[in-house]
């Protein structure tokens, strides 16, 4: 069996509080382990301890406690043999607004005894036509594709990714996912920071849940989402608001009686109705007879989101306090 690229076993690690307050626990207690050649996502709202996790394993941070391994290495006992091996882009890293393309690159590539050429990773990151602009002058996709270039000159077998789409736009984002892949693809292992719900789900082979710096829960997007209670959702809309007053009456009754529905909740502009696996076919004998005929019927799809509730038995939210930084 393959040896783990990456292993941490119960890492720790605290700040001191501010004008004398007790110390801020960045990370309680994480252990997850990393197999080659996969994306490994590390989830969970701002201030969850993530950023501090992946610092430590890239050796930019000392931990408390615990236990690391990068490639058999310790970060904090043999820090060079790691950073040899590993590239980081960081969620705050920034360069000189006049340098260019070219000359980042080039710089960066001078740090290492055999870096990857330039002109090729200028081309696997799409970035061959912005040799010569500017750093301040590239658009949020741009720089973030300037960011993992930089991470990978070093031809590290290790890449960890820190938030590289927040602030992006839609589009921007979806580019820079199918740009991750192509990097996993070219054999690049990838840790991948993110607080973004479906750029896990998107991205990751497999994930951690870290929640007030604790794993919450662990293993593939699939298997986590497969894993969660049974209930199911239905959506419906109906243009006619006296029928779909008719329908969530109707619906609100069904639920005291049918153990198939467990909740109905109206808005102004639907119906969403909470149960089991047979709550559409439900919903459906209890309209017909009535002849009420919504004008849109969807199922809600359960995601890692619904996981993170059930894990944690409190609501997501990504812009929670964002980690304390020494």
């Amino acid at each position: 069996m393959t040896s783990p690229v990456v292993e941490v076993s119960h890492l720790s690690k605290s700040y001191p509080g501010a004008r004398g307050a007790g110390a801020k626990v960045a990370v309680a207690d994480v252990s997850l382990t990393v197999a080659h050649g996969e994306i490994f996502g590390v989830l969970g709202p701002n201030g969850a301890g993530k950023t501090t996790t992946v610092e430590c394993i890239a050796g930019l941070r000392t931990a408390d406690g615990g236990d690391i391994r990068v490639l058999g290495k310790n970060p904090r006992t043999d820090p060079l043999a790691v950073r040899q091996h590993v590239g980081v882009q960081l969620q705050e890293a920034a360069l000189h607004d006049n340098i260019t393309v070219d000359e980042a690159m080039r710089v960066f590539a001078s740090f290492y005894p055999d870096p990857a050429s330039v002109p090729e990773l200028l081309d696997l990151l799409d970035l061959t036509a912005h040799g010569r602009q500017r750093f301040g002058k590239l658009s949020g996709g741009q720089k973030q594709r300037l960011s993992i270039a930089l991470a990978l000159v070093g031809k590290p077998q290790v890449a960890i990714l820190d938030e590289l789409t927040t602030g992006l736009d839609p589009a921007a984002r979806r580019a820079t996912w199918d740009l991750v892949e192509r990097v996993r693809d070219s054999g690049v292992t990838i840790l991948l920071v993110t607080h973004f719900m479906d750029e896990a789900e998107r991205l990751c082979d497999r994930l951690a849940v870290i929640d007030k710096g604790r794993v919450v829960t662990e293993g593939t997007p699939a298997s986590l989402i497969e894993g969660l209670d049974g209930s199911r959702g239905v959506r419906l809309r109906f243009a006619d608001p006296v029928a779909r007053q008719r329908a969530a009456d109707l619906l609100t009754l069904l639920s005291r009686q049918d153990d198939d529905i467990t909740a109905v909740r109206t808005t102004a502009d639907e119906i969403e109705v909470t149960g089991t696996r047979r709550a559409l076919f439900a919903v459906v004998q209890a309209l017909a007879p009535a002849e009420l005929v919504p004008d849109d019927v969807r199922t809600v799809t359960r995601t890692l989101e619904d996981v993170f509730v059930q894990v944690t038995g409190r609501q997501y939210q990504a812009d929670e306090n964002e980690e304390v930084a020494a």
